[in-house]
């Protein structure tokens, strides 16, 4: 790793932020300096791109403008405006520390890197970013953008996949980020991995710091930042259950301790599992096998047949989800005694906060042509 003096730190901070007040993105959440608009704005933007996000925070404003909205928010209307931006467990976390910073802290916000992390959610990058753009703690703000513009300027070597990595690039940043401007200099190394240094297709030759670049001048941009390969997403095999009764259709509540914690979905059957169970099972046999298996677990009888209809996959970090549909009409209204869900009416189904894999299964199955079993 390459370490810049004095001199050059100095010059790469006037080129850089004159380069940031010029040409700094006009976001909704840079209007102000206020640590709850960087926080929600921050969270969302956690896996999803700006573009995606600015419709989402400016809906979420309007009906969360505060800390108290949000720490008393009904868990459905909040899961309903995070509807499409997934990983659920943010938005919930949110809740909590928002209830957390009424509780604890009488509705103040902590103003250091330190005390923020103690917030239920917010790690490092996050309280990195609400420190230095809200309270001027010249403090790194390092995620992906950070781990790509830096170990391309200064040819950091270690490999970002590992967590001991943050506190090297956070020590090199540090000697670097001024302290009159911490805010702004997190914020336009954002910007510059958005513009110039992306992930794909990263314009060098314009980019504003293209001379402090050492990877770019020793031509080795293509080997920054360093990261293992990951491993291959797990393959899953499932049914969803399409069960329409007389008043509606069942939904069921993933529990807390599964992927799509606490949200509504179809019922779902992992077939894998039940051809562990029998591996003599062939594909027709499967769908017998599925029926007995949600009696048993609901005591609800469903003559299942296959739905014609694409199997939908859906891809999460660590697994790959393939759903085939499957569905049944049950002539009486079900005993819901046994079963961890509800009958939602056709007329209500647009109100559910539905996960993203949801949405797909039921776009396929409004498109479906039922073949029978």
């Amino acid at each position: 790793m390459i370490k810049w003096s004095d001199k050059k730190i100095k010059e790469f901070r006037v080129t850089l932020l004159n380069w940031y007040d010029a040409n700094c993105r006009d976001l909704p959440w840079r209007q102000d300096h206020e640590p709850y608009h960087i926080w929600v704005s921050e969270i969302m933007l956690q896996q999803t791109q700006v573009a995606t996000v600015i419709p989402y925070y400016q809906r979420f404003m309007k009906q969360f403008p505060t800390i108290e909205a949000l720490a008393q928010a009904p868990e459905d209307q909040l899961l309903k405006a995070w509807e499409g931006l997934g990983y659920y467990s943010r938005v919930r976390n949110m809740q909590r520390a928002a209830q957390q910073l009424l509780a604890d802290y009488d509705g103040q916000w902590p103003q250091t890197k330190a005390e923020l992390q103690e917030l239920v959610g917010i790690g490092p990058y996050t309280a990195g970013a609400i420190a230095s753009i809200a309270f001027n703690q010249p403090e790194p703000a390092v995620d992906g953008n950070a781990f790509r513009v830096f170990s391309q300027l200064l040819e950091i070597e270690a490999d970002i996949t590992k967590p001991q990595t943050r506190g090297i690039f956070e020590e090199a940043i540090r000697r670097i980020i001024p302290a009159d401007r911490p805010g702004d200099f997190n914020q336009a190394i954002m910007d510059l991995g958005a513009s110039f240094m992306t992930a794909k297709n990263p314009d060098n030759v314009h980019s504003p710091v293209r001379e402090f670049n050492q990877a770019y001048i020793d031509g080795r941009v293509a080997e920054f930042p360093v990261r293992s390969k990951r491993l291959k997403p797990v393959d899953k095999h499932y049914f969803a259950l399409v069960l329409q009764t007389p008043k509606g259709y069942l939904f069921q509540q993933r529990a807390s301790n599964e992927l799509l914690a606490k949200l509504w979905l179809f019922p779902l059957i992992d077939t894998d599992q039940l051809k562990v169970e029998n591996p003599d099972l062939t594909d027709d046999m499967v769908i017998e096998a599925a029926e007995n298996k949600f009696l048993a677990d609901t005591e609800i009888k469903a003559d299942l047949q296959f739905v014609d209809a694409p199997i939908v996959n859906h891809t999460f970090t660590h697994q790959k989800w393939h759903v085939t549909l499957v569905s049944a009409e049950l002539q009486n209204q079900p005993d819901l005694s046994h079963f961890a869900g509800q009958v939602v009416p056709v007329e209500k189904l647009a109100t559910m906060a539905w996960p993203t894999l949801q949405k797909k299964l039921w776009t396929a199955y409004e498109k479906r042509q039922i073949k029978l079993f």
